[in-house]
């Protein structure tokens, strides 16, 4: 369904901002979700991790416009029930930030101020975020798996045939486990293998173990090897594809992996192989530092207390949630 233009403006009367051209325009053609499953804007799933991100509708997006300090004048435009991640744009330029600029929120663990909210940039207006996002979609750039968008990003040259059997890498960043301050950037990486429909039958094969070269944005290199993958064994034969999720993290923004698999041969079971895996990288996006990271020394604790619970209750009102527990030490 749309939203009718006097809807709109008494959003707006509502929040006190403008919105911008090209976030109404979208709303001429669709309101969003009300909080479901899976979400328009994409899922992220690992074996005890899930992330689905609803676009909001423009009810839920106005209940969920921020004034408190490290979000003032940002209006979320997405959110996960699961994780209680959003992506948020700002509607004026403060606090360090562009106007109708888009990031993910990450708070600042060491500054000890929840007002300090560090940012990963996502989009420049709503317009650049929502069609690279859409354009990525409909040219098959982010894969469609069981009815749901899944955000990783495949780079075409990341692919690499050793015989029969080819191994390709897909990646994706998660701002939710990461952080600027202290430095931890987390990313996720699917593995695709598969042999070739027309290998012979007796070239049918078993992974044993996995080897894996790790380097960081400094050069530092760490050496992992192990058995199977993510617990399993895989049998690959003729035809055959076997996929997996696995993660990693760095204390640089960027990083690569690269290594290679061991197997051996169904038909003659002392014949052992390696298969490489193509060197591929992970880039956290473009981020921003807070700018009140030393607010907390000039606060008196009782005003620190107050705005970490208007943070609680900013959150638990979006997610429509009834009641908040509070932290002990908010209520001391």
């Amino acid at each position: 369904f749309s939203v009718r233009e006097e809807d709109l403006d008494a959003v707006e009367a509502q929040i006190g901002c403008k919105l911008p051209d090209d976030y109404r325009c979208s709303f001429r053609i669709h309101n969003g979700q009300k909080l479901v499953v899976p979400g328009l804007m994409g899922s992220m799933a690992l074996s005890n991790h899930y992330r689905s991100e609803d676009l909001l509708d423009i009810d839920t997006a106005a209940g969920g416009f921020q004034q408190r300090l490290g979000l003032k004048q940002c209006l979320p435009l997405t959110f996960c029930i699961h994780t209680g991640l959003s992506q948020y744009m700002a509607l004026e330029s403060v606090e360090g930030r562009n106007k109708y600029e888009i990031f993910y929120q990450c708070p600042d663990q060491m500054a000890r101020n929840p007002s300090a909210i560090d940012m990963f940039i996502t989009g420049t207006s709503y317009l650049e975020w929502f069609t690279s996002y859409v354009n990525k979609v409909v040219t098959g750039g982010y894969p469609i798996i069981r009815d749901q968008i899944f955000r990783y990003v495949h780079d075409k040259e990341c692919v690499a045939t050793t015989g029969d059997i080819t191994v390709s890498v897909s990646t994706s960043f998660l701002p939710e486990l990461s952080s600027v301050h202290p430095p931890h950037y987390f990313f996720t990486y699917r593995i695709r293998i598969e042999m070739s429909k027309d290998a012979l039958p007796e070239k049918a094969c078993q992974l044993d173990s996995r080897y894996w070269r790790i380097t960081n944005a400094k050069g530092d290199v760490e050496e992992v090897q192990g058995p199977g993958v993510v617990g399993e064994f895989p049998i690959i034969s003729p035809g055959r594809v076997y996929e997996y999720t696995s993660c990693t993290t760095f204390s640089t923004t960027s990083g690569y992996m690269e290594g290679y698999y061991t197997f051996h041969c169904l038909y003659y079971k002392d014949k052992f192989f390696n298969v490489t895996i193509p060197r591929f990288h992970m880039v956290c996006p473009t981020f921003k530092v807070s700018t009140a990271r030393m607010v907390k020394s000039f606060m008196h604790p009782l005003e620190y207390k107050i705005i970490c619970l208007n943070m609680l209750w900013s959150a638990s009102a979006l997610a429509n949630c009834s009641i908040v527990v509070l932290p002990q030490s908010l209520l001391l």
